[in-house]
């Protein structure tokens, strides 16, 4: 392997060792060794003509252009340069011979090509067919693809990947050996059209991409089983304790459903080992998470040991807080509330009663991994809507105290499908809610157009008159560029509903049953705000997506959502979650604007057809991919580049298979011989594919 480090310009693609150059596979490719006739060339198809220049010249209308006109003896063509010096139209002089290289497409003027590549000279006759094909990667400003291939060849010579796995495994799965298929489709030969092998490596499949595909899937099923046995080779303190928890069921007014019981006992049964929790708890939006943590604070808290509860939003945190309290301090519990912005008298005594243990329970947002916040004895760790937060931001809460780390329960309203917990959650162990609370009733949603606003809010007078409850969420705050949903910024000439105009509009109807809720307001203000709404003084909240987590008032049974063709499934989802908490019916009204797209089409037949959210992440899959679903940005989850789950759900099910055997062979060395394969080779293939000993891409 070369010693030296890979150029800049390189390591701007995210590839900083030459092996990381092997796995960089091309978009497409292009052949420069076969030649077309003008009359030949396919719109939108790359091809390479061999013509005289007719003429060049410089116009200026609609804009600064060169246009050379070429010919051969099927007819004429143009090519148009857009960006050019003055210079290169002394380039093309009438009568030269050149070959063009681009790709094609359908004018008024004829066949055109638009910065095609130019060659002086036509192709021997003898290079015709027989040139390999030339690979065209993806690649960054200032970095030519000439820089990449002069790169590329080096690292396929010099840090080639060797195939590992056994010859039997390679036939039985039909399998390309691991520096063959590399080198396939880097480098194809000149006949891969001719035999179908080049329609194969651009529709990623055949022999050679599988191999890929294979590997990068073990990689990752052996690192994440890796972390999980570094995790299970860790010390915790056994929080084994039940009394309070026992007595916190009794006195909740309510019984657990049959779905809550059993994962209560599995995250029970975690807190009573040695061995750190590390488990997900997920589950639709209202089926109770919420006090199956608090359960677990009370089993943590009543070993002696303290209980962190992080939440994204402060909306959230507060609420959190609100239960906890009303949960725990009876129980001799105290709860206390961290977040940013509080008086600097009242943050130093909150934190001087975390760090000497007087509080049991602190509930918090970003603020509990700020500087300056010390636990004294930390046992659990809690974290709500666990993917809003970066994987850096959930290990920082986990500080060993004596020795001993904290157990961890993430929380989340996402169900995730079954394959993507299997490939990408492996050293995870995972709980399901999948049973609503009684008295639970499924929520109708309907679609509306949104020139039917005007009719809506008429409506709701009258369902406000009679004593509902509703919320009304717009995608910004004002204008039409800010707080856009899933981070989009929307032009002015796409102006959406804002809350300011909403709030214009809506606050002669409904006078002082209306309030305000977002981002922007002061934290008091957004705490004022959600006290009135939810204790019932205010009858209509008007809110950003501010509300999509955390929020619980079970007597609002109403909810419209403007421009929902602009929100993501997820959100919708979460937006709607927002009600139906309570025994009465509840409606959720889509607003939308037309023409629809066919994916929100797609996102708003889901929304109405479904309100289970395990139906609603399967398709929420098939829309966005896994990537998307699990916030792979935030999470610091590893991200597969070549495999799609469902596509290729065969080659996940026997990597999860062989990976379990292949991280035999690391923890048991002795096996190795029994599987033909060295403890060496899977430590390479881990290396390969970038990933730490936590089970994250390196790069990450």
């Amino acid at each position: 392997m070369p010693v030296d480090s890979l150029p800049d310009s390189i390591k701007k693609l995210g590839l900083h060792r030459w092996v990381d150059l092997t796995l960089h596979f091309p978009l497409r490719y292009e052949n420069e060794s076969q030649v077309w006739s003008i009359d030949q060339v396919v719109p939108g198809q790359f091809a390479q003509i061999q013509v005289q220049v007719v003429s060049s010249r410089i116009v200026f209308r609609p804009r600064r252009t060169l246009l050379v006109e070429v010919e051969d003896d099927t007819g004429s063509a143009v090519l148009r340069f857009l960006h050019f010096r003055d210079a290169q139209k002394n380039a093309y002089v009438p009568g030269h011979k050149i070959r063009v290289l681009g790709e094609s497409r359908r004018s008024l003027a004829g066949v055109e090509f638009i910065h095609p590549r130019t060659r002086v000279g036509w192709l021997p006759i003898e290079k015709i067919g027989s040139q390999p094909l030339l690979p065209v990667y993806p690649t960054t400003a200032g970095l030519s693809q000439l820089t990449l291939r002069r790169a590329m060849a080096r690292a396929l010579e010099a840090a080639m990947p060797q195939e590992w796995l056994p010859k039997s495994l390679l036939e039985q799965y039909g399998l390309m050996p691991m520096d063959q298929a590399i080198r396939l489709i880097h480098q194809p030969p000149a006949d891969a059209e001719a035999t179908g092998v080049m329609q194969q490596l651009m529709n990623h499949e055949g022999p050679a991409w599988n191999r890929i595909r294979f590997d990068e899937l073990l990689a990752q099923q052996v690192a994440l089983r890796q972390a999980r046995r570094l995790r299970v080779s860790e010390q915790a303190e056994p929080l084994a304790q039940r009394r309070h928890a026992d007595q916190l069921k009794t006195q909740l007014g309510f019984a657990l459903t049959s779905a809550q019981e059993r994962v209560w006992q599995e995250i029970s049964d975690d807190l009573g080992h040695r061995t750190p929790m590390q488990r997900l708890l997920q589950g639709d939006v209202g089926s109770g998470k919420t006090v199956i943590a608090a359960l677990a604070a009370a089993q943590a808290a009543g070993s002696g040991w303290q209980v962190s509860v992080m939440a994204p939003t402060e909306i959230l945190a507060e609420q959190l807080y609100e239960k906890f309290n009303a949960w725990c301090v009876p129980l001799g519990f105290p709860v206390g509330l961290l977040k940013s912005g509080l008086p600097t008298a009242q943050r130093r005594a909150l934190l001087g009663d975390i760090s000497s243990g007087a509080l049991s329970i602190v509930v918090g947002t970003h603020a509990l991994i700020q500087k300056g916040v010390a636990f004294c004895k930390l046992g659990l760790v809690i974290v709500d809507e666990q993917h809003r937060f970066g994987v850096g931001q959930r290990l920082a809460l986990r500080h060993p105290v004596d020795g001993r780390m904290p157990h961890m329960l993430a929380m989340s309203a996402t169900p995730i499908p079954r394959s993507l917990a299997m490939t990408y959650l492996a050293d995870l162990d995972v709980s399901v809610l999948d049973e609503r609370p009684p008295n639970r009733q499924p929520i109708t949603t309907k679609l509306m157009a949104s020139n039917r606003r005007d009719e809506l809010a008429e409506k709701l007078k009258a369902f406000i008159a009679e004593g509902g409850q509703a919320y009304w969420v717009c995608p910004v705050i004002e204008g039409a560029r800010e707080d856009a949903p899933n981070g989009s910024k929307v032009s002015r000439d796409e102006p959406l509903q804002a809350i300011e105009t909403a709030a214009a509009w809506l606050a002669p109807l409904f006078g002082e049953q209306l309030v305000v809720l977002h981002g922007r307001m002061a934290t008091e203000e957004k705490r004022l705000a959600m006290q009135d709404f939810s204790q019932g003084r205010r009858r209509l909240l008007l809110s950003t997506t501010v509300i999509e987590v955390g929020v619980d008032v079970p007597r609002a049974t109403l909810m419209v959502i403007e421009h929902a063709e602009r929100f993501g499934l997820a959100q919708l989802h979460q937006l709607r979650g927002r009600i139906g908490r309570g025994a009465g019916q509840s409606t959720c009204i889509l607003l939308f604007d037309e023409p629809l797209s066919d994916v929100a089409k797609e996102r708003l037949k889901t929304l109405y057809e479904t309100d289970d959210g395990f139906e609603v992440a399967r398709r929420d899959l098939a829309i966005r991919g896994p990537g998307e679903v699990l916030g792979l940005r935030q999470s610091g989850i590893p991200a597969l580049r070549y495999c799609d789950l469902q596509l290729h759900a065969v080659w996940v099910e026997r990597a999860i298979g062989f990976g379990a055997k292949l991280s035999d062979v690391l923890e048991h060395p002795e096996q190795a011989r029994l599987h033909g394969i060295s403890p060496q080779a899977v430590d390479d293939l881990i290396d390969r594919w970038a990933y730490d000993k936590k089970g994250l891409l390196a790069s990450g």
